[in-house]
């Protein structure tokens, strides 16, 4: 007759319990999403007052400032966090570098013209908007040429900036803690939060941003690295601004055409842009379609190497 197994009595938690994860020696996620926000402010106290320097000196370059105020932080914040405190490579966000990452950013910038060509054909259909021009024809075709060149890198730039820090530090290490819903949600609803001070914010364009962060982390979640997201939002504002001339979450930019917007505010989205609107429902149900045919052969791989 066998002995009966010997019930093991938990560990009480101890009051270093709350802070450090016993098991991997390391700051509790919640913890440690709290220190990047502290070095984040840190670090952007000098980024903001160079920011407000070049608007005194060159007030054009407000846009290059304010990238430089928000990217560089964030970068450097994460880059300290993923290291000091995680304790995790870089590359464990999702930034692993091969063919198939340059794969992944151009068909997320694929997706997201598409996705925008949805939108500028509802809103076409629905006399909602007329061409009133080219951006070449007001401004000149060497200054036009110039200002696209210019957006293309600024919105490069913020397609990774941002998505190293939503979708990257804050989603996975909220998964870490508690779930992928709730990650998932939370770091969309701080997302939309981003953006609240934008130009002709409200909290309608708020409840947008929130579903464009939800959309992301899709993107992220049937791929697991970051490349295919930063194609996804990078390819979104490139083509809803400097393409198609829509303002970008409240922002103008120099654009190709030039639009004029005359339908209902709530389908539109008014001066915030297309996110602020409801046209922007049938965009991610179509988005979400494409990522999903995208990546379907990529998850039978995954599954069948976890199930040989």
């Amino acid at each position: 007759m066998s002995e009966p197994t010997p019930i093991l009595e938990k560990k009480p938690l101890t009051f270093k319990d709350v802070f450090i994860n016993p098991n991997e020696k390391r700051l509790r996620a919640g913890w440690r999403l709290l220190v990047n926000l502290i070095f984040l402010f840190i670090i952007s106290i000098p980024f903001a007052l160079s920011a407000v320097l070049i608007q005194l000196i060159k007030p054009e370059w407000r846009s290059i400032g304010l990238v430089i105020a928000n990217g560089l932080p964030i970068v450097l914040a994460v880059l300290l966090s993923r290291v000091l405190v995680d304790r995790r490579s870089l590359r464990s966000l999702g930034l692993q570098i091969s063919w198939r990452a340059v794969v992944d950013v151009l068909a997320g910038i694929a997706i997201a013209a598409a996705q925008l060509a949805l939108v500028f054909g509802i809103q076409l259909a629905m006399g909602w908007i007329t061409v009133d021009g080219f951006g070449w024809q007001e401004s000149g075709l060497l200054p036009t040429l110039g200002g696209l060149l210019l957006w293309l890198g600024l919105f490069a730039a913020v397609g990774f900036y941002e998505e190293l820090f939503s979708r990257g530090y804050q989603l996975q290490n909220l998964e870490e803690g508690l779930n992928t819903f709730w990650a998932v949600l939370l770091s969309a609803g701080f997302f939309g939060l981003l953006h609240i001070a934008n130009a002709g914010a409200s909290w309608i364009s708020t409840l947008g941003i929130m579903l464009a962060g939800i959309y992301f982390a899709f993107g992220y979640l049937r791929t697991r690295t970051l490349w295919l997201v930063v194609g996804l939002h990078f390819g979104w504002n490139f083509t809803l601004g400097p393409i198609l001339g829509f303002p970008v979450s409240g922002m103008q930019t120099t654009s190709v055409l030039i639009p004029n917007v005359t339908g209902p505010e709530i389908w539109t989205g008014g001066a915030f842009g297309p996110e602020a609107g409801l046209v922007v429902l049938p965009a991610f149900a179509l988005g979400v379609g494409l990522i999903w045919l995208y990546t379907r052969g990529r998850m039978k791989d995954e599954q069948a190497a976890k199930n040989p």
